[in-house]
């Protein structure tokens, strides 16, 4: 190989020590010297030209250090197991007790990390001695807490939020056996099917009053993060037709759901304090007795659901009875002011004690078959001054209207959901019109 190309292919650093030590030589051949010997002890010393001498190189491969600035920028991360606290994962990754003491007092945010779960993902970043520099930890897709130090050194925290993109999108289906599985078909999730149920719960009673031909459309949140999709939000408005009856409900801003008149779709009290499967008995004034085995008054409705099916209170009160006896079981009794009173009975186990002030939907027990009883339900009872009314025909209290300083914010909302609910209808319409022309052509 020529000396030019064998030159050229040795690394850069080589060539530059060898430059340097060729022109530190050419140097000391331009001046005068004197000849020396070595010591007895030593070989010598003295360069000949033309001499081939050995030279021992000390270099750099400067191209393959990773400056220190970077090290410190590197980011390694660590599973949260089992029983784990912050003091053990720091004392497994050789952070010190002082490294803990100062990132759990870093601020109100970083008292997040009292509540690790297992799964959990923690980043952390070093300093050179080794100690705690930086922290990172996913609270939810969209939130990461995020622990540093500040320019006077004191650890600090905050919680950055990823900005979300919120798309409207809409759902329509018919009723042809049920409504579970219409909302299914139309590509509603379990959860905005039992939120769409609840919506309309306090005027229909999905257990008995639907029927086929009904009708339902909805307007819901989805939510974007950098373009993938990462869940649902709120159904914005919904329209449910039921035996020719419409419901409307638009979502204000306080989180509550109105008529577009702007009366609150919550009334006073649910028309079913449970998410049954179906009445296995209604109220009847005159009813053979499956145990007694006479005509004996059933005074409530039997609700059926799997054991241990939590139970809530039908409207705010407060509980008078919570007590278990051979005939009811366990059992809770509710006082709504002075005029109603709600009964719940058969319970596995009770949630609330005698004195309590409940809310509505607040869980009060769990279903069971405890008491008289041939199989597991809930038996529920509701009074009006006193006397039995049939809890799924009683005249309900009205709904509160909205406030009134809140009406011109909500009619404006009323307006623009409403909007975008006439809009998805004209959609589906399309859209069906089309299947159905595609459908003509083939046959």
């Amino acid at each position: 190989m020529r000396p030019v190309k064998l030159f050229s292919s040795l690394p850069k650093a080589h060539q530059i020590s060898i430059t340097m030590v060729t022109g530190f030589m050419c140097f000391l051949l331009l001046l005068p010297s004197d000849p020396a010997t070595a010591s007895r002890h030593t070989e010598s010393t003295i360069l000949e030209v033309g001499q081939r001498y050995p030279l021992a190189l000390s270099y750099s491969a400067v191209e393959n250090v990773v400056p220190a600035a970077l090290l410190e920028e590197s980011w390694e991360s660590v599973t949260v197991k089992r029983g784990d606290t912050l003091a053990k994962i720091f004392q497994r990754i050789g952070f010190s007790p002082r490294d803990t003491h100062r990132v759990s007092r870093a601020g109100e945010p970083a008292k997040t990390l009292v509540t690790l779960l297992p799964g959990d993902e923690l980043r952390y970043r070093s300093n050179e001695e080794g100690g705690f520099a930086a922290l990172q930890y996913a609270l939810s897709a969209t939130k990461t807490l995020i622990i540093e130090a500040s320019e006077d050194g004191e650890l600090t925290s905050r919680v950055e939020e990823q900005p979300v993109e919120v798309r409207a999108h809409f759902a329509q289906g018919e009723i042809t056996s049920n409504f579970w599985n219409a909302a299914s078909r139309a590509g509603l999730s379990d959860n905005q099917i039992m939120r769409l149920a609840s919506i309309f719960g306090w005027d229909i009673d999905f257990a008995m009053e639907i029927r086929e031909g009904d009708t339902f459309n909805v307007v819901f949140e989805e939510k974007y993060l950098d373009g993938e999709f990462i869940g649902h939000g709120d159904i914005i408005a919904a329209e449910f037709v039921n035996q020719g009856e419409q419901f409307q409900a638009i979502l204000h801003s306080d989180g509550n759901y109105y008529t577009p008149e702007g009366r609150s779709m919550r009334k006073s009290f649910l028309r079913a304090p449970i998410n049954f499967k179906y009445v296995s008995s209604n109220f009847n004034p005159r009813r053979f007795h499956p145990v007694l085995k006479r005509w004996k008054a059933h005074r409530g409705v039997d609700y059926v659901a799997r054991v241990g099916t939590p139970v809530m209170a039908a409207g705010d009160g407060k509980v008078i009875k919570s007590s278990y006896d051979k005939l009811n079981g366990h059992h809770v009794f509710i006082q709504h002011g002075e005029k109603y009173t709600t009964k719940y009975l058969h319970f596995k186990s009770r949630a609330v004690k005698k004195g309590e002030i409940v809310k509505q939907g607040q869980t009060i027990g769990y279903l069971g078959a405890t008491g008289r009883v041939t199989g597991a339900h809930l038996h529920y009872e509701f009074l009006v001054d006193g006397v039995h009314r049939n809890p799924r025909t009683v005249s309900l209290p009205k709904a509160m209207p909205i406030a009134n300083e809140e009406r011109e914010s909500f009619e404006a909302i009323a307006a623009a959901s409403l909007k975008k609910l006439n809009a998805s209808k004209r959609i589906m319409i399309a859209m069906n019109q089309k299947l159905n022309d595609r459908a003509n052509i083939s046959e």
